[in-house]
């Protein structure tokens, strides 16, 4: 259907797509504290990357314990296929039939946000516009030539280029909605925030653990040094 309404638009010709370097990133606001913002990212990544995303780091396991989900509610929300709670988040599709569709295996996501940064995966996210060159139908500002087919177009719904000439060059420097998706941009703006969160959290699940941690770790020092220089004032008196 979107490669259908793709190849029903006007053609652009002649379009030089500016590089990833060109296009400013934008904050994704990470916050790993947000267990609903967390929740919703879970069940986005399960509905709309799962098909064709892995996530292996990742146990549904933990992720309910992390998120504060039952076994029941975790399969319930996350799996659709015949996985275990204790399995991690894999596909069920087999590697042969997707490097022939997509032309390479689709990259697991486990650590995307680490490898790529979350501004980067956030502004990929919002990037996608019509190219009917391309075989799924659609570009994308930050990633050019992508191989992917924009997977949350039915919420988003389809932008086509903003072109401009650069030097003689024509060069697409934005994207702007012209058929709206089931949500609001605000809508999806937030859903792509919550995705992000969660791979962010995929990437790093024990981060805010790490750093409570480190904020005892640190009292723990402050309290000591205190102790060992009243200790050594103390020492020190007796010799003078």
């Amino acid at each position: 259907m979107m490669r259908t309404f793709a190849l029903a638009c006007w053609l652009v010709s002649g379009v030089v797509v500016a590089s990833s370097g060109g296009i400013p990133l934008e904050d994704p606001r990470v916050d790993l504290k947000d267990i609903a913002s967390l929740r919703k990212g879970a069940e986005t990544f399960a509905h709309y990357c799962l098909t064709c995303h892995s996530a292996s780091f990742m146990r549904y396991s933990r992720i309910g314990q992390d998120l504060g989900w039952s076994e029941e509610e975790v399969l319930n929300r996350l799996v659709s296929t015949n996985s275990k709670i204790g399995d991690p988040m894999t596909v069920a599709m087999p590697k042969a039939e997707a490097k022939k569709w997509f032309g390479r295996v689709p990259p697991d996501l486990s650590v995307i946000t680490r490898s790529r940064g979350s501004e980067w995966v956030y502004t990929y996210l919002k990037s996608f516009y019509l190219d009917p060159a391309r075989p799924f139908g659609v570009n994308n500002l930050v990633f050019k030539d992508v191989g992917m087919p924009h997977v949350l177009w039915e919420l988003q719904g389809y932008a086509e280029p903003i072109i401009e000439d650069h030097d003689g060059h024509k060069v697409v420097t934005g994207a702007k909605v012209v058929q709206p998706g089931r949500y609001t941009p605000e809508q999806y703006e937030q859903t792509v925030h919550d995705l992000v969160n969660f791979l962010t959290y995929v990437g790093e699940p024990s981060k805010i653990e790490r750093q409570q941690l480190g904020m005892w770790v640190l009292l723990f020092l402050a309290v000591f040094t205190a102790l060992a220089y009243l200790l050594k004032r103390e020492y020190w008196r007796g010799i003078h």
